[in-house]
């Protein structure tokens, strides 16, 4: 028990000692030496000590040898504290005031990362992953030889991936809420919706993994938008699910879906004839 009290007797005298010496060094007008104490910070792993001095010395050091290190390190601080915005934010402001700068090319491949793990999951805005896939976008085109070249590259794909799951998800909810009108306005259909939805997705993203999913709900939203239709409509929309399945079955004439499309086709083949 005695043992464990001055364990943590001596762990919070040292931890005083840190911020006494840290607190000096914070109010010290010795640049020169708040420089260097924030680089040893930066080294160690203590972010926010090396933040908060940076973020003084950016402006004090503009213009000296020093000032683009200064605000490399502040980003790469800031991103190492997973305050991925803020980094963001210090990489650009990097990029915009050294385009040929000593860290040009770590803070613009920075930026992307900063903002590629900002970006949310499938279902929520995807603000964040649109820019992330345009600062990747710039680090190729301004260092097309760079060693993390394939690493953007693959980060790019992964993020219209997430894209392409987010259309993903806004069609099938169309389709799921079908002949619901609650949320359909000027005449809105959900699953036209769902259909102009998987289409457009289709033709932002040709060579897509997930081409058979989007197809799949055309298909079936197409059928429901048949049966849900007025009586001059009803045939010409049959005919246009008809074929839609004949078109599903012959790109995907071994999908797990051929029963679905074939149990369709007869359907609209009773409409049709009837």
């Amino acid at each position: 028990m005695k043992r464990n009290i001055l364990i943590l007797s001596v762990i919070a005298i040292l931890l005083s000692s840190c911020a006494n010496e840290f607190n000096a060094v914070y109010k010290s007008q010795d640049y020169d030496y708040k420089y260097e104490y924030a680089k040893e910070s930066f080294a160690t792993g203590h972010f926010n000590r090396a933040i908060t001095l940076l973020q003084e010395l950016v402006t004090i050091e503009k213009g000296t040898e020093n000032a683009q290190e200064c605000l490399y390190m502040l980003g790469m601080a800031e991103y190492c504290s997973h305050d991925y915005q803020s980094a963001s934010e210090y990489f650009k402001k990097y990029s915009s005031t050294y385009p040929k700068g000593t860290y040009a090319e770590m803070a613009t491949y920075y930026n992307g990362e900063s903002l590629y793990r900002s970006t949310p999951e499938a279902r929520l805005d995807q603000t964040d992953t649109y820019s992330s896939i345009s600062a990747y976008q710039d680090f190729l085109d301004l260092f097309p030889e760079s060693k993390y070249h394939t690493l953007a590259q693959n980060r790019m794909f992964e993020l219209q991936d997430k894209l392409v799951q987010k259309e993903y998800l806004t069609a099938k909810l169309y389709y799921n809420l079908g002949s619901y009108f609650g949320n359909c306005t000027n005449g809105g259909n959900n699953f036209e919706a769902s259909i102009i939805t998987a289409q457009n997705a289709i033709k932002d993203y040709p060579y897509t993994k997930k081409r058979e999913d989007f197809i799949l709900l055309i298909m079936k939203s197409k059928y429901g938008l048949a049966e849900q239709s007025i009586e001059s409509k009803r045939l010409d929309r049959f005919r246009d699910a008809e074929d839609e399945c004949y078109g599903f079955l012959n790109e995907f004439p071994d999908s797990k879906y051929k029963d679905v499309a074939e149990k369709f086709i007869a359907g609209c083949k009773k409409e049709i004839k009837d």
